[in-house]
């Protein structure tokens, strides 16, 4: 067996390691931080808010470990989909691509209404349709250039989030010192009435589910493992770095945030894509004196849109060139341009996206309201999914007598690891019916967030019934890294 890791020959290795770490930060770090953390504190306080975000991080850390073993060995682009036809079952690896593949197809539509609520905000009489159609034509024209043109365009997409973040965390803590604005409130804010811990334990859960949505697209480093150069060192660096300094970004955010604004004021449940005068981030940098803190906030978000739209595209569009060559979607979509892109593949992809956006404006909405449903889980039965190849890659490595250590990076905790993100993951699941229940909503409300999970085991069961295909046994497991 080689020891060289496993490439499609008609990809080009193009992303460094400043690409990957950045592909990692800009699918994490978006709307969830700058809009919708103040509501986290608002519902659990400034402590619960922490230790929700801090419960979540150390979960993503332990999925990341697995993947970043798994990635640095088979180094491909389909990444966690391949894992599951090689280690659990060609079903599940099929189940686990199209269901990647949708939930970004669908996040693009997302994105793209999102974008024309941003800009509004410089310009309200102009169609959303406009903004939208030139949104599209950028992120598409980016992917469709080149992976290292992907790659550039991420890398300072994602570069302008983390300075916006690191000035805010500069400024909060001058803030909090006495240093800047009026008098610091010190401690005051998290020791008002219920604070630190609004509503318990109950409000520390309902922010956990808030606080995994806002971390999912760290597993987007995976997906590019396929175009990194040099793979075994590379890989292992990124997953080490970008974890924690996006666990510090979310912390440290959630610290300012808590310390300088009382959980009570009602504007952190106001903050949106088409509000961003009350997004935390905006009252914070009002009260440093920065007179365009809510233009320049709204520019910062406009470019989070546009980096999860581009990275999700990219994502969707390796998942499904990857599938095309695995036999699980149509040959046709595993085609490459001459700049080596798969671009049969990115404009069947970008024309879901277009298709979901129309859908958004037809109806009042109700068909793409239905796709967002569907879709709402798949970030979480992708970490899942994960957590469980990762089980079974151990199980193969020793059932076939591989050594750990012939592997390039190494999990810290291993297959336990891997298990405990896996309950986490599904107890996180489980929680999706918390808001609704303490809301005494109907059985409609209470099932809907959970959609998602049929329409998996469709897919899964279906290619299963199909194909007949049975699962993997670990002694016969396909370990082999091809020749790069």
């Amino acid at each position: 067996m080689s020891v060289n890791a496993t490439h499609d020959p008609g990809l080009k290795r193009s992303l460094s390691m400043r690409h990957l770490t950045m592909i990692a930060i800009g699918g994490s770090i978006g709307t969830g931080l700058f809009v919708a953390s103040g509501a986290t504190v608002s519902e659990a306080g400034p402590g619960g808010a922490l230790v929700a975000y801090a419960l979540v991080g150390f979960m993503v850390w332990l999925v990341m470990q697995s993947l970043g073993e798994m990635a640095a060995y088979l180094p491909v682009a389909g990444s966690f989909q391949e894992y599951g036809s090689r280690f659990v079952s060609p079903s599940f690896g099929f189940a686990i691509g199209w269901n990647y593949w949708f939930n970004w197809a669908i996040t693009l539509a997302a994105e793209l209404v999102a974008a024309a609520l941003v800009m509004k905000f410089w310009f309200p009489d102009t169609p959303a349709v406009v903004w939208s159609a030139l949104f599209l034509l950028l992120v598409f024209g980016l992917n469709a250039l080149s992976t290292k043109a992907f790659g550039e365009s991420e890398f300072w997409f994602a570069s302008i989030k983390v300075i916006t973040v690191l000035v805010f965390l500069a400024l909060g803590l001058a803030m909090i010192l006495g240093i800047l604005g009026d008098d610091s409130p010190g401690f005051a804010n998290w020791v008002t009435e219920d604070a630190p811990f609004v509503n318990g334990g109950l409000g520390v859960l309902a922010v956990v589910i808030a606080a995994g949505y806002s971390f999912q697209g760290t597993e987007l480093v995976g997906v590019a493992a396929g175009e990194a150069e040099d793979p075994e060192r590379t890989l292992p660096r990124a997953i080490r770095t970008i974890f924690w300094r996006i666990l510090l970004f979310y912390i440290g955010a959630i610290a300012v945030i808590g310390f300088l604004i009382p959980y009570t004021d009602p504007r952190l449940l106001d903050a949106s894509e088409d509000n961003i005068s009350v997004s935390p981030f905006t009252l914070v940098f009002d009260n440093a004196g920065i007179a365009i803190a809510a233009g320049v906030m709204n520019a910062v978000i406009l470019t989070s849109v546009l980096s999860a739209g581009n990275s999700g595209l990219y994502a969707s569009t390796r998942m499904l060139y990857s599938m095309a060559h695995e036999g699980l979607a149509p040959k046709f979509f595993g085609k490459l341009s001459g700049h080596r892109v798969p671009m049969r593949a990115l404009v069947v992809t970008a024309s879901v996206g277009m298709v979901g956006f129309i859908t958004s404006l037809i109806g009042e909405g109700t068909a793409y309201v239905f796709l967002l449903t569907i879709s709402a889980l798949a970030g979480f039965i992708t970490w899942i999914g994960i957590a469980y190849c990762h089980v079974k890659f151990r199980a193969a490595l020793k059932a076939q007598g591989i050594p750990l250590s012939a592997l390039p990076y190494r999990a810290t905790f291993g297959a336990t690891g891997s298990l405990v993100a896996l309950i986490l993951c599904i107890l996180v699941v489980l929680g999706q019916a918390y808001s609704p229940i303490i809301n005494h909503e109907n059985l409609v409300a209470i099932l809907s967030p959970y959609l998602g999970i049929p329409a998996f085991l469709a897919l899964w069961l279906g290619h299963k019934l199909i194909t007949r295909s049975v699962p993997v046994d670990p002694a016969h497991a396909d370990l082999t890294r091809a020749d790069r």
